[in-house]
């Protein structure tokens, strides 16, 4: 993935630019740049909320410098040329796209959002790369600048998704056994055991069961037993009791 960087070309609100470099930091972006930005003050500060070091950090340059120190230029554009004859703004790329197009460059990569009024110029346009637009509605297409940010931010982050552990082979199979023990427990017909028990496994196979979820079927199933047999109250307790401090060691 490349260095990515967000540029700004003459915002017009310290408040969008201030929410851009919020939503840039939320996604893991750090590099902003400025470019004939109105005046930065307060307000922008405190739209940024814990991402001021992004807007104390940013760079103000001319599209020039932009231009000289970038290996590419991506200008975003809601304004499309949908002709050949009319080269300027395309062919033109959606957010996903733009990430397969840039994922595996090395280099910097400077992404152009343009004025809240008026958007990049022509000539803006022109000098740059790529063009990549957001799909919007035509109910209201105008997207704020801050959001567009984070559009393509949230688009090119290379942010892993918070992982959490599946319940193990033996954790599923004790519980696929629980399950089977409990249609003994009700009087599940013996002619359906077999395609009963293939449709759980279906079922629960399709959830991607954690531990915790585990142990809480576990848990519903022995509350219903409770019911069934109030002699056994004891004895599960006890059981559910040791098997959740059994699995709390092993973390």
């Amino acid at each position: 993935m490349p260095h990515i960087r967000i540029v700004l070309v003459e915002p017009l609100y310290e408040g969008n630019v201030g929410f851009a470099a919020r939503v840039m930091k939320n996604f893991g972006f750090t590099d902003m740049v400025l470019i004939n930005p109105c005046t930065i003050g307060n307000e922008a500060k405190i739209r940024a909320s814990h991402a001021d070091d992004v807007l104390l950090n940013a760079t103000t340059m001319t599209l020039d410098e932009v231009f000289a120190t970038s290996h590419r230029v991506v200008a975003t554009t809601g304004s499309l040329s949908y002709s050949a004859c009319h080269p300027t703004r395309m062919p033109f790329y959606s957010p996903k796209e733009l990430r397969h197009l840039i994922g595996d460059l090395e280099g910097t990569i400077s992404i152009l959002f343009g004025r809240e009024n008026w958007g990049l110029s022509n000539e803006e346009v022109r000098r740059a790369d790529i063009i990549c637009t957001i799909p919007t509605s035509p109910i209201y297409p105008i997207i704020n600048l801050s959001h567009a940010v984070g559009v393509i931010c949230y688009e090119l982050a290379n942010l892993p998704k918070a992982e959490i552990p599946l319940a193990t082979v033996e954790e599923m199979d004790h519980l696929y056994d629980h399950i089977d023990q409990y249609l003994d427990l009700v009087d599940h017909p013996g002619f359906k055991r077999e395609s009963t028990m293939t449709l759980i496994r279906r079922v629960l196979g399709r959830c991607n069961l954690t531990w915790r979820e585990c142990s809480t079927i576990h848990g519903l199933l022995r509350r219903s037993e409770w019911h069934i047999i109030p002699s056994d109250n004891e004895n599960l307790v006890r059981s559910s009791e040791d098997e959740e401090l059994e699995h709390n060691d092993k973390l």
